[in-house]
């Protein structure tokens, strides 16, 4: 009997040959935004994984959406052009394998070094001033981002829409809209970060106005493409996001032809209080795919090939995102087909190479 984690799925049009995701990555390895070698070598390897959708890593719509100095960027021609060598070099490793991308600002989350590097990055190393809903910090030593006004938020939309217009030209499959882990659309959807009094701040549906108005903009200019989003279910902070909210977000998603949901949590603020424990956030994809019956991505501490399944024979997602795993090892899905008995099919210099 053929295991549910390589059994084939659909999601729209995008059909893929088995339900093992690789979730975005970041890896602060760009260059003004611009891909390098180790993108196109990196992404290359997550190809050949064994994996049914890779989804590159949280790539900004503006220079100021930016997490750090270092990461991806779609908000011109020219860094489409650097952007598709990557997924021309994703589909040259394996055609089967579907690309998807995921389009992001970082609010009030941007301006700082690369995790290894820690802290946020002064104005004499090249940082810039963070915008977000409100003036608030995400705590500790965060820095106090600056209002955005409401035409800041007009452009902001259309930047989302134009990054979208550029990923489907150079060739992803799918876009994941990052409305999730403290990133700007989660800090307007969360009344701890958003304290506006305007249209764009205070009711349940003033909160969502922005995060469906970038849904709407970014289908309209990739129609081509599945459009889903990854959402943080919960903010882990009484009073902040939660799963009711999420549930009612997610069915207007729905409505608006959303694909798919990728179901993580927390992120917004350094107040949260999470009990990190194996397969943590699996309950709250279960609660999005029960509920709403989109398809739906469960991600979190998912190591091993017979977790990843019994996630999906449990009925709690239909996709499981293995992060971790695949930078341990870049042929999980190989490992995993391997544990499951399942055929794997290795590309044919493999093949040959194990047989002398």
């Amino acid at each position: 009997m053929k295991t549910q984690l390589f059994s084939p799925y659909t999601i729209g049009q995008m059909q893929l040959r088995n339900r093992i995701s690789v979730p975005p990555m970041c890896q602060y390895q760009a260059i003004d935004g611009k891909a390098t070698t180790w993108h196109k070598v990196h992404y290359g390897k997550l190809a050949g994984s064994g994996a049914g959708l890779v989804c590159i890593e949280a790539t900004a719509v503006t220079p100021d959406g930016r997490i750090t100095g270092s990461d991806l960027g779609l908000w011109s021609d020219e860094l489409a052009g650097y952007f598709a060598e990557i997924v021309q070099a994703m589909k040259a490793i394996d055609p089967t394998t579907k690309v998807a991308v995921q389009i992001s600002h970082a609010g009030r989350k941007a301006s700082e070094r690369a995790p290894w590097l820690g802290g946020h990055l002064l104005a004499e190393e090249g940082g810039w001033e963070p915008v977000a809903p409100s003036a608030v910090s995400a705590g500790g030593d965060a820095p106090t981002p600056r209002e955005m006004l409401p035409g800041g938020i007009e452009a902001t939309i259309q930047a989302f829409a134009n990054a979208a217009e550029r990923a489907q030209r150079a060739g992803v499959d799918a876009i994941e809209i990052h409305m999730a882990h403290g990133y700007l659309l989660h800090q307007f959807l969360s009344p701890i970060s958003n304290l506006r009094t305007d249209e764009w701040g205070g009711s349940f549906e003033n909160r969502t106005r922005l995060p469906l108005a970038v849904f709407d903009a970014m289908k309209k200019a990739a129609p081509n493409v599945e459009i889903g989003v990854r959402v943080s279910a919960t903010d882990w902070i009484e009073g902040g996001w939660n799963l009711k909210e999420t549930l009612e977000l997610v069915e207007s998603l729905k409505e608006r032809g959303c694909a798919f949901v990728d179901v993580s949590t927390g992120g917004l603020h350094s107040s949260q209080k999470i009990n990190v424990s194996y397969g943590y956030q699996l309950p709250f994809a279960r609660a999005v795919r029960l509920q709403t019956g989109i398809p739906t991505i469960a991600c979190g501490l998912i190591k091993d090939a017979r977790q990843a399944e019994s996630v999906l024979v449990e009925g709690t997602a239909d996709l499981v995102d293995v992060g971790r795993q695949m930078l341990l090892n870049p042929h999980w899905g190989w490992q995993a087909a391997l544990e499951l008995g399942e055929k794997v099919d290795f590309p044919p210099s493999y093949v040959r190479g194990m047989h002398r």
